[in-house]
């Protein structure tokens, strides 16, 4: 996998990325930390691990991480996976098999045989099925799991969507952006773990709330 590139946004993980970084040390690609130039104390713990790139976000939030890795990217391929270990790495090698004639593999935790999450709580499992079913009934998604942000695609695929959200709304801007452009992707089911700190960056009223107001927005558009 030497044509791919992780792009692990990161924020505060001084726990949890140093101990996903060395599970990741045996895939063959490209590293790449993006994270707040603030943020020393994460950028301190990870400065003797060999083999990784560290961007400095020029902006802050979830959103522009993604833009920011996706427009640094060089390789062929490449996937967004969280610094807080809750994206299994053990699925990389099936999502870029997937990949190699499709342009994007969103990967699921209600998918079966294997979906599943120890992260999710009642807010988040009702919210979230709320937010796939308004994006496959409105906009004609196929998709199982639309705030799920393990997504691999190719580079050209990614830049293409012209993202634009700084903040978690990306989340649905993105599947959404790339039904529009009549993308080609696929859903493949996976477990999403425990995350190695603990702690949850997602304020899930406020989060919600502005994912909706994407969502409309985004269907006054196809209107």
């Amino acid at each position: 996998m030497k044509d791919l590139t992780l792009i692990i946004p990161t924020k505060k993980e001084v726990e949890s990325l140093p101990i996903f970084l060395k599970e990741l040390k045996h895939f063959n690609c490209v590293k790449l930390i993006v994270l707040q130039k603030e943020d020393l104390k994460t950028i301190d713990s990870i400065k003797n691990i060999p083999d990784i790139k560290i961007l400095e976000q020029s902006r802050n939030g979830y959103g522009n991480a993604l833009i920011e890795g996706i427009n640094a990217v060089e390789t062929e391929y490449c996937c967004i996976i969280n610094a807080d270990g809750s994206m299994d790495p053990k699925y990389l090698q099936l999502m870029y098999d997937e990949c190699q004639n499709k342009d994007f593999i969103f990967a699921s935790r209600y998918q079966k045989p294997e979906g599943g999450s120890d992260d999710d709580d009642l807010v988040t499992l009702v919210g979230n099925k709320f937010f796939t079913f308004f994006g496959n009934f409105f906009f004609k998604l196929k998709i199982s799991d639309i705030l799920f942000t393990y997504i691999m695609g190719k580079k050209d695929s990614f830049k293409k969507l012209k993202l634009n959200n700084y903040d978690f709304r990306i989340c649905v801007e993105l599947p959404i952006n790339a039904k529009k452009l009549d993308l080609v992707y696929k859903c493949v089911p996976s477990f999403e773990r425990s995350r190695i700190g603990g702690k949850k960056k997602v304020n899930a009223i406020k989060d919600g709330l502005l994912i909706l107001s994407e969502m409309i927005k985004l269907l006054v558009k196809k209107f």
